[in-house]
């Protein structure tokens, strides 16, 4: 675990370092330009930056071991830095139309247009290499804070391109409106990522169950039991951070002894930790012909 989170961390502050990078390239574009398109493409950037810092203090508490308060460990933690981001970009998007609607209003030329596209292609190159390498490594670590500073740097990426495209296209036509209009189209972009980064985050808060796929391995692992005589219920998992608790109930005949009962629920619980990593299994035993033992089939 710790090893992991260390990885983490290191992504974090690699992301940290090309936000800072993309920040000054696109605010130079928009002091070059004037063009608030490219203003709202800086500021979702800086946005970015915000998002990493709270990233990598996210990481860090998620990391610590359990504690007397906290015995299931602190990995919840990376969901308010994901729930931090998808609120942060909504402010963004604010500020963003704000501006737009201004500019909307009261046009302004553009100057010094090729050296400002030419920044902010740069600053996406960045965005566009770095978001790919968090893709990879939050799913190789299974972190949802690295994967969120992915998915909200590709949509930066997205964002820059069309400001681009639609600024590329001010001069061609002469329209100085489709500046802010560009603008205001990459607000309503970027509300969507934060709405859906902050449901994200809630819903894991409010303990999700793990996908349906990882379910359905621990069932195929759980049918053979069936054929000795072994029923499962009361099954229940959730997520936190790269962990995943899953319980159940295992109902065996009765006249079994105590240290069959437990060799068996030592070799299921073992059998889903390796057929899934960082996953804690509790398992309660219970005699099958003990109609006690089916009172709590109902809150499966």
């Amino acid at each position: 675990m710790k090893k992991s989170s260390k990885s983490a961390r290191f992504y974090a502050f690699l992301s940290i370092g090309a936000a800072v990078m993309t920040i000054a390239l696109k605010l130079g574009a928009y002091l070059l330009t004037g063009s608030v398109g490219l203003l709202s493409d800086a500021l979702e950037s800086g946005v970015n930056l915000v998002a990493a810092i709270v990233a990598v203090w996210a990481l860090t508490y998620a990391a610590k071991p359990p504690d007397q308060e906290h015995t299931f460990g602190h990995s919840k933690a990376e969901y308010f830095s994901s729930g931090v981001e998808g609120a942060l970009i909504l402010v963004a998007a604010v500020s963003i139309a704000i501006a737009a609607i201004e500019r909307l209003f009261h046009p302004q030329p553009l100057e010094q247009f090729g050296i400002g596209l030419a920044l902010s292609f740069v600053a996406s190159l960045i965005n566009g290499g770095l978001a790919l390498i968090l893709l990879k490594a939050g799913k190789r670590l299974r972190s949802i804070t690295l994967r969120a500073d992915a998915h909200h740097l590709l949509t930066d990426v997205w964002t820059s391109v069309g400001v681009i495209l639609g600024l590329l296209l001010v001069p061609l036509t002469g329209w100085l409106v489709l500046d802010p209009i560009v603008a205001l189209f990459v607000a309503v972009n970027i509300v969507w990522t934060g709405v859906k980064l902050i449901g994200e985050s809630g819903s894991a808060l409010l303990d999700a169950a793990i996908p349906h796929t990882e379910q359905q391995l621990i069932t195929d692992i759980l049918s053979p039991y069936d054929r000795q005589g072994i029923q499962f219920h009361c099954m229940r998992t959730r997520v936190a951070g790269s962990h995943r608790f899953v319980s159940f109930h295992i109902l065996v005949p009765g006249e079994w002894t105590v240290q069959k009962g437990h060799d068996i629920c030592e070799e299921i619980e073992q059998a889903i930790a390796l057929a899934l990593p960082e996953t804690h299994v509790f398992t309660h035993l219970e005699p099958i012909e003990d109609p006690v033992s089916w009172d709590d089939e109902k809150l499966n």
